[in-house]
């Protein structure tokens, strides 16, 4: 058991990794890590299923501002995002984040890693990146357009507006909507269903999946990984991190170089 994140295993063969760095979970690299390292056990030692969650308010708010900096740093960043959400994405069971209150940036693309989203009715998902000048560098503009197509995910990611949970269900960011008092039961029900199935086939057809589907996704996280670097070179990049240190979110005024 981490710092930040814990991982609870049920005698029903459904296990919780769960993210505590109060106030809003974001994901600073050493929360980056306990998550790789959780994830990491839930391979070497796979349970029937997997519950990934956050706080009943905030799943994850997204990256630690307060890491960012140039290129340099940006590329440490993203690859500790790279290596935390492939270790979740690899994990040889079903995965369901369960997401209660706010997934933005990096959280919603920790929901993105898991295999199945469900949702409280007060949750909301985004790609706000554009909002500081930089753009998603943990697989959102990868598995959000695998997950709704490109046009969508331009829309939400060049936009960076925030998706209610209604409006993800119709686009099928997430799969299923509960009350939000009721979600973590609903979310290990959903788990249990899959953690008494066939899981060693599960496995194996997990693995067929993703290795086939529309594409090297490999691929497609090097480019997003380049250019999440290259974005920290520009002055957008600089105000909206800046602005958002100073200001809060949304408040930068960018010249476009």
């Amino acid at each position: 058991m981490g710092e930040f994140v814990h991982v609870e295993r049920g005698d029903d063969g459904v296990a919780v990794l769960r993210l505590d760095r109060p106030r809003a979970n974001a994901l600073s690299t050493a929360v980056l890590d306990e998550i790789a390292d959780g994830a990491r056990s839930l391979t070497t030692d796979p349970p029937g299923a997997v519950v990934v969650t956050g706080g009943d308010k905030i799943f994850a708010a997204g990256a630690d501002i307060s890491e960012f900096g140039g290129p340099a740093e940006a590329a440490k960043i993203a690859g500790h995002f790279r290596e935390a959400f492939d270790a979740v994405a690899a994990i040889p069971r079903m995965t369901i984040a369960a997401v209660a209150g706010y997934a933005l940036g990096g959280g919603c693309e920790l929901a993105l890693a898991c295999d199945m989203r469900v949702a409280a009715d007060t949750a909301v998902f985004g790609q706000p990146e554009v909002l500081l000048g930089i753009i998603p560098g943990a697989g959102g503009t990868q598995r959000l357009t695998r997950l709704v197509g490109p046009a969508r995910a331009k829309d939400i990611i060049l936009s960076g507006r925030s998706i209610k949970a209604g409006e993800a269900l119709n686009i099928g960011l997430c799969d299923r909507i509960f009350p939000a008092q009721v979600l973590q039961a609903e979310a290990r029900a959903v788990a249990l269903s899959f953690a008494k199935g066939a899981v060693a086939a599960h496995a194996l057809a997990k693995r067929a999946i993703d290795a086939t589907y529309d594409g090297s996704l490999a691929d497609g996280l090097d480019v997003e990984r380049d250019l999440f670097v290259e974005v920290f070179e520009t002055e957008d990049a600089k105000t909206g991190v800046q602005s958002f240190l100073e200001n809060g979110p949304g408040k930068a005024t960018f010249q476009g170089r």
